[in-house]
């Protein structure tokens, strides 16, 4: 039996995010999304939130399940007892970086293998940081998220929205 984890903050999730858990679940037998709980970072949602975000995004894949975790990735794995780490690529700066996080793991526990996956061309400019800035400034942000998260985008965004949405006196 494969068991894969597939890391990340997830903060949103995006649909080159699901793209990855729905390919990677055809993949292997068993794929665990572990949520980094990262403490230099400052979240737009908790480690709480986005898990539970994760678990309703996927709750049609039978083989998937969502986990939170802190510390190195590859502690991790071994906890979870997976043989793969799952990782995916937009550009060719992330290989680079990836490249150089799976030759560390690989000297780290020999024993865990990465997989890239590409992302499908569709969400290949999209990522967390995007999809946050696009909200941050008002602009629909629904094309990059699974639309379960839609609400809590919102209700995150909301005061800062009313910033730079029309009133009815900005109208012409």
């Amino acid at each position: 039996m494969t068991i894969a984890v597939y890391p990340g903050s997830f903060d949103p999730v995006t649909l080159g995010h699901l793209d990855i858990i729905e390919r990677a679940s055809k993949v292997v037998d068993h794929l665990i999304i572990g949520v980094l709980n990262n403490n230099s970072k400052t979240p737009l949602f908790s480690v709480e939130e986005r898990v539970k975000m994760l678990k309703d995004v996927t709750a049609h894949f039978p083989n998937v399940e969502v986990q939170s975790f802190g510390g190195l990735l590859i502690e991790f794995a071994h906890r979870c007892n997976a043989t793969v780490i799952i990782r995916g690529l937009r550009a060719i700066t992330d290989f680079e970086y990836e490249l150089q996080l799976a030759h560390s793991n690989r000297m780290l526990a020999p024993d865990v293998d990465t997989m890239f996956f590409t992302t499908n061309l569709r969400y290949a400019y999209v990522s967390s940081s995007m999809v946050k800035e696009v909200a941050t400034f008002g602009g629909d942000f629904t094309k990059f998220v699974p639309e379960q998260i839609t609400a809590s985008m919102l209700e995150k965004y909301k005061d800062v929205r009313k910033q730079y949405l029309p009133t009815d006196k900005d109208s012409v």
